[in-house]
């Protein structure tokens, strides 16, 4: 499998690429941790947003993908109607369709939306809002430079 390093510098243009393509306000962003960590934080400043949550999802150990999605940490979103949900790829889709699934059952009469960085066009489903297509694994720099 081909790998591609990712990064700050990339990661800082594709964060200002997304901040331009996407079109409308939240009232809060939701990180799907731990992936898209860092891309929630900088779009929070970003928008002002201080209503800024991760839910955490297990779907790989390392570069392989594991069967299932375990989804936990879900936030409370009583007071909200909008919400952005980010994380850095989008490779098969099967993290982001169980996260979608998960919040509509929980927050049905919340509008949710999504962004990454990265899309594989093979993915079983797209984000509303991306940087770049991936073609290769993405090795990014918040997981390579800190080793």
């Amino acid at each position: 499998m081909q790998h591609l390093y990712y990064p700050y510098e990339d990661f800082l243009t594709d964060a200002k690429r997304l901040t331009k393509k996407i079109d409308r306000k939240f009232d809060a962003i939701i990180a799907i941790a731990r992936g898209g960590l860092s891309l929630a934080q900088f779009l929070g400043e970003y928008y002002g947003l201080r209503a800024v949550y991760s839910i955490n999802t297990i779907g790989y150990n390392d570069t392989k993908k594991l069967e299932t999605v375990e989804i936990f940490n879900i936030p409370e979103l009583n007071d909200v109607k909008k919400v952005l949900i980010v994380d850095d790829i989008v490779d098969s889709g099967d993290t982001l369709i169980e996260v979608l699934k998960i919040l509509k059952k929980a927050y049905p009469n919340v509008t949710f939306k999504t962004a990454s960085l990265f899309y594989k066009k093979s993915a079983k489903i797209a984000p509303d809002w991306y940087a770049k297509e991936a073609k290769e694994w993405i090795d990014f720099f918040w997981t390579e430079d800190l080793k």
